[in-house]
């Protein structure tokens, strides 16, 4: 076997590795298989063929692979554009070895769910190809993929559901729920109601907590029985909510006034509080029995990252025909708030500060990553009380992230309703930030105001975390550019105290319907950049495996686990060679812009038919215009071509 080759298998086999995958190579340890590979030489000979690698994974799930050490061996074609089953294609080409492989076991094992994966090139610019192949000789290609983790144990029969069943995942399905549930809330609220658009997701939130009240025995729904001479409903529920809060330890007192003030909509409003004659019960009993049955449950029971509350914020205010930016708010999806604590490389002992919270969506997905790491009780409850602290302006928004934060166990306490510029950086260190996350305010700086630019939050969010920690920032792309002079100057007083370690350019429709181009920064802070020798890594994570579905919006497919691995892989360094078009690592100066499409430059080698392309378009030029007595055009290469 050529040397080339035999690097493929290893590169390959590492790839098996990453993704925790065992296969045999040259054979197959299942006495099934090994025996139909006896007869499965490629010359159609009758006597033994093995593919490169082989195995079982989750005991049913059967995988084969072919590799080659070219990619120009990926792939022939046969005449219908078919993948080419002669001898000379199974034994010259990636895929076509590959479904060679797969359809002789599909013929003689019992093995219904069949992927034949045809694997060419190297670490640095390759192709791995998915087939699978149908119990009745039929196959399917898959979309292409850049690593091999959609085939481990956790992720293969979602991807089996997903790419050859074509089924919603659970994901996509608890999306779509969200989205149908929010629709419908939003119409009850209004209909029933006539609650104000910024009121809405602040009854979901109070009604979360009253319902909370019921494990302690301090509240029912059956209790809500549209009584007008003693406690209303709304009297009940407010009751509970602040029993709750309490029960809590929600303080200091003026902290605990100001959750509950917000929450007087749901006491006062009278139209809320009495019986409607459709209903037959008062309008908050139907909000009380719809969100315990469609939110609370979910919450409260089921461990996840999602930010249920902050999903239908963002869904209410697209109803209502606003989507915060007014405000300049743009709540961040959660498969962006999960990568922050990938990114960062959060850890237990990490004390994460989120200096513009919103409604908490960064600070529950770093709760949920850390409690997953914790060893033992006294981790996990350091984490809930003394590792995660936000910082919110917005009093609605305050109340929702409290809210948020006790329906997910405690880390309400360390959350401030003030302006996170009024904070002095120096004491805000004092707590020992190790990670800061944020997601700024957009569109709201001006030469006039320089502080409210989002590179302006950035620098204050940096100075306020310990030397050594990390700062994560998503923000719009400009703000990489230094469009305004009192941006460049923010950016070049940044590197004088602080690491640049790269910039991550996002998915355009990562906020969808928002039209923001988005990019996440990554700082060291408290060290100074080192322009000379300082490598920084700027990824174009533009193909990050989502896509906008009708009527949903920006939902997950079976590539996007795959395409955040092979991210990691590079960012982590664990992944050295890859395209030029995906990652450039460089030095960079303060006036650059940080952005992977000002570094980017093509590295690809032009293949042969690159070159017969481009000299055909040139000779086709050439001759239009001498056509037209343009031939001026080419005076220096006529006179050199008699001088030679």
């Amino acid at each position: 076997m050529a040397r080339k080759e035999i690097n493929t298998d290893f590169w390959v086999k590492a790839l098996l590795d990453q993704a925790g995958i065992e296969l045999s190579a040259q054979g197959c340890n299942i006495r099934e298989v090994e025996e139909a590979l006896k007869t499965a030489s490629k010359a159609g000979t009758g006597r033994q063929g093995y593919p490169e690698f082989c195995g079982l994974v989750r005991g049913d799930f059967l995988i084969v692979i072919e590799d080659k050490a070219d990619i120009v061996q990926h792939l022939l074609q046969d005449a219908t554009g078919g993948i080419d089953q002669g001898l000379s294609a199974v034994q010259g080409y990636a895929m076509n070895g590959a479904l060679f492989y797969g359809l002789h076991l599909q013929r003689h094992t019992g093995y219904k769910k069949i992927f034949a994966l045809g694997i060419s090139g190297t670490e640095k610019r390759h192709r791995i190809s998915p087939i699978f192949v149908r119990e009745d000789g039929s196959y399917q290609i898959l979309p292409e993929l850049s690593t091999l983790i959609s085939f481990s144990d956790q992720n293969i029969q979602e991807y089996y559901e997903r790419e050859v069943l074509g089924q919603r995942t659970d994901g996509e399905k608890t999306t779509a729920e969200i989205l149908r549930e929010a629709q419908q809330l939003h119409e009850d609220l209004r209909n029933y109601g006539s609650i104000q658009d910024k009121d809405k997701p602040l009854i979901v939130s109070g009604i979360l907590l009253a319902l909370r009240e019921m494990e302690s025995g301090g509240f029912s729904i059956a209790m809500l029985t549209g009584d007008q001479q003693g406690r209303t409903d709304g009297q009940k529920l407010y009751d509970a909510i602040e029993a709750n809060l309490r029960r809590a330890r929600v303080a200091p007192q003026t902290k605990l006034e100001l959750v509950l003030q917000q929450f007087t909509v749901i006491r006062d409003t009278k139209v809320i509080n009495l019986v409607n004659t459709t209903l037959g019960k008062t309008p908050l009993r139907h909000f009380t029995e719809f969100i315990y049955d469609s939110i609370y449950m979910s919450i409260r029971y089921v461990q996840s990252a999602e930010d249920y509350v902050g999903r239908f914020y963002g869904e209410f205010m697209s109803y209502s025909g606003c989507d915060g930016q007014s405000l300049g708010i743009i709540l961040t999806p959660k498969h962006i708030t999960e990568l922050f604590c990938q990114l960062a490389r959060l850890q237990p002992t990490d004390t994460v500060l989120d200096p513009c919270c919103g409604t908490a969506g960064f600070l529950i997905a770093a709760m949920h990553h850390m409690l997953l790491q914790a060893e033992n009780d006294t981790e996990r409850k350091e984490i809930r009380q003394d590792r995660l602290h936000g910082i919110e302006l917005q009093p609605h928004m305050f109340t929702i992230a409290t809210t948020n934060m006790i329906l997910r166990g405690d880390g309400k306490s360390n959350l401030i309703n003030d302006d996170f510029f009024r904070q002095e950086s120096d004491q805000l260190q004092l707590q020992g930030y190790s990670v800061g996350m944020m997601n700024p305010p957009y569109a709201q700086g001006s030469k006039q105001n320089p502080t409210l630019y989002e590179i302006s939050f950035t620098e204050h969010l940096l100075d306020s975390i310990c030397p050594g920690g990390r700062g994560l920032v998503i923000l719009p792309q400009s703000s990489m550019t230094g469009k305004t002079r009192e941006e460049r100057a923010i950016k070049a007083n940044i590197l004088k105290k602080h690491t640049l370690e790269g910039v991550i350019t996002l998915n355009r429709d990562t906020f969808y319907g928002v039209g923001t181009n988005p990019c996440i920064a990554i700082f060291t802070a408290g060290e100074p950049h080192n322009f000379k020798e300082k490598q920084c890594r700027f990824i174009n994570f533009e193909d990050d495996g989502y896509r906008v579905a009708k009527h949903v919006g920006l939902v997950e497919t079976s590539a996007a686990k795959d395409r955040q691995q092979y991210l990691l892989d590079v960012w982590e360094g664990r992944q050295t060679q890859y395209e030029s078009r995906f990652c450039v690592e460089t030095t960079i100066e303060a006036g650059d812009e940080w952005l992977h499409a000002f570094y980017y430059f093509n590295d690809e080698i032009p293949s042969e038919e690159d070159f017969r392309r481009t000299m055909a378009d040139y000779l086709t030029f050439k001759f239009e215009m001498l056509a037209q007595g343009r031939g001026d055009l080419f005076a220096d290469e006529l006179k050199e071509n008699r001088n030679g």
